[in-house]
């Protein structure tokens, strides 16, 4: 939802179209968001707000909690209405700010599968062994590579599926992931041999294809859906022998999995943290240094042996909480 079609009818649309174009300067793409403030927007306008501030009343009414609606989605209307009222206090209207600590959501409670090498090994040696399909003709050549990107760079299925042609430099052996989640686009180096059987696997399948092909083309056009991979990634892990308990192992756990062992790597290496955690922050696209600090966590609870380590050395950086990525 963007400005160019969302009219606000309320006293405040002028305010709230300027803190949409504020979150989106800073690289949110703000669709929910936006979608949320429409709605508000409608309330105020209902309730006759006449004054451009932001009344208690109407913070009250507006976070009040409906019907079956769940903590998250309620937590979610309470987000949006504080960052609005922060909004107008900095620029000096009047706002209440409903309380931070009122309401609060555990992110964290998901513990994420961590594979093992040997998992890994597994899985990779399912997918450069799958078997041909009519239906799918390029299946057993797209998944080998899918799996090892996913792994080999930490990347979220839905970037991976993205990727078109002219986004791989195979030259420099470097990924361009463009549109993220959180809008922020980056350029991520692949290991060597990642980078020669990415070569291959351009030159089998498209060889003469424009650079606007997508790199894991699906046989209907366009790329795979993210729900065909998964259902794939179902049957990979059972040939695996990898147990699936009906909410886990997903397929993030493999991004989850490549940040916990570059974290090991560097503990056993005891390289500095420190000055290393902004580099993987980048490498897998967060917004902040929040998200990464609490794969340290997860690290340390995996691997007892390092733990020392890792509490000693980097206890101010680690959270007290397990970690979960919402994405």
């Amino acid at each position: 939802m963007s400005k160019k079609t969302v009219v606000f009818q309320s006293v405040l649309g002028p305010l709230i179209d300027g803190y949409i174009e504020e979150m989106k300067s800073v690289g949110y793409k703000y669709k929910k968001g936006s979608s949320l403030l429409k709605k508000f927007d409608t309330l105020a306008s209902n309730e006759e707000l006449l004054n451009v501030n932001l009344p208690k009343e109407l913070v009250l009414l507006w976070t009040e909690k409906r019907l079956n609606e769940s903590i998250s989605t309620r937590s979610g209307r309470i987000s949006i209405i504080r960052g609005l009222g922060k909004y107008m206090v900095r620029l000096g209207y009047e706002a209440y700010i409903y309380p931070a600590a009122t309401i609060t959501i555990d992110r964290y409670s998901y513990v994420p599968y961590i594979f093992s090498e040997i998992e890994l090994k597994n899985i990779f040696t399912i997918c450069d062994n799958y078997p041909f399909s009519e239906v799918s003709p390029k299946r057993h050549l797209i998944l080998p590579i899918l799996f090892r990107i996913l792994y080999g760079c930490g990347f979220r299925i839905s970037e991976a599926l993205s990727l078109k042609l002219k986004d791989v430099d195979l030259n420099q052996g470097t990924l361009f992931i463009r549109n993220t989640k959180f809008g922020k686009e980056r350029k991520v180096p692949m290991a060597e041999n990642l980078t020669k059987r990415c070569r291959l696997y351009v030159e089998e399948i498209h060889r003469l294809e424009s650079s606007d092909t997508f790199l894991f083309p699906s046989p209907y056009g366009g790329h795979y859906k993210e729900s065909t991979i998964y259902k794939l990634f179902r049957e990979i892990l059972w040939k695996a022998g990898i147990s699936h308990s009906g909410k886990g192992p997903r397929i993030h756990d493999i991004r989850h999995t490549f940040a916990v062992h570059c974290l090991k790597k560097w503990v056993l290496n005891e390289e500095d943290i420190t000055n290393l955690l902004p580099y993987l922050s980048a490498f897998l696209g967060h917004v902040d240094l929040r998200g990464t600090q609490h794969y340290l966590r997860l690290t340390a609870d995996l691997y007892p042996k390092i733990i020392e380590s890792v509490e000693q050395n980097f206890s101010i950086l680690i959270p007290e909480v397990l970690f979960d990525e919402t994405d």
